[in-house]
């Protein structure tokens, strides 16, 4: 079993739909302990994004996805733009000429758009931010190769993770962005960027899994 391009293209297409609906899910997290813009960032970002698919339906993966995070760049305002930018640009390095990806091709392009947003933001685990649920997503993925686990099962495994990732951030004490500000009183939230990230991961794994 593979992640195809089309799988890639659906699953985009399918996060331009999921943040119009987490909207306001996402702004109001986002509105406790920060800026109050995750979700409406995420929806107009995502939303340029599935007005560029139909330009570059043709094009391999890594194409796609570098296309993807210059329009997150340029649409996407706060540290949104730049983080997500940042993950989609740096996947995209690793994965030139492929029209389908198998488990350990999957991990390798999203550890590198970890890394990516690591380098940019300097986020560490533990510091309430979206690398604590695609660490977590990585680590699953790695450990489901060690395992020999086919790919349908590694992604339920790694939403699982970014599940339990997002979860995690509630008790923590944030240490990046305008959420740090607030000390202590941080703690008690859960995070808009994980969980952003999250629903990301869930949608990929759905549209894998539907085929």
């Amino acid at each position: 079993m593979y992640v195809k391009k089309e799988h890639i293209l659906a699953w985009l297409k399918d996060c331009a739909e999921i943040f119009v609906e987490q909207r306001d899910f996402l702004t109001q997290l986002d509105t406790d302990i920060g800026d109050a813009d995750h979700g409406l960032n995420m929806n107009r970002g995502f939303e340029r994004v599935a007005e560029k698919i139909p330009s570059i339906e043709k094009q391999d993966i890594s194409t796609i996805m570098k296309t993807t995070g210059m329009t997150l760049l340029s649409s996407v305002g706060g540290a949104s733009g730049p983080l997500y930018g940042t993950f989609y640009i740096r996947a995209a390095g690793v994965v030139t000429g492929k029209e389908k990806l198998n488990l350990e091709e999957l991990v390798n392009m999203l550890t590198a758009g970890v890394e990516g947003v690591v380098s940019r933001g300097r986020a560490n685990i533990g510091d309430k931010t979206m690398c604590d649920v695609w660490w977590p997503v990585v680590d699953a993925g790695n450990a489901a190769i060690e395992q020999g686990l086919p790919l349908e099962k590694a992604l339920e495994l790694m939403v699982q993770a970014a599940e339990e990732g997002v979860i995690a951030t509630i008790e923590m004490q944030a240490k990046k962005g305008r959420a740090s500000y607030l000390g202590k009183r941080s703690i008690g939230h859960q995070d808009p960027g994980a969980t952003s990230s999250m629903m990301m991961v869930k949608s990929l794994q759905r549209i894998v899994a539907a085929g």
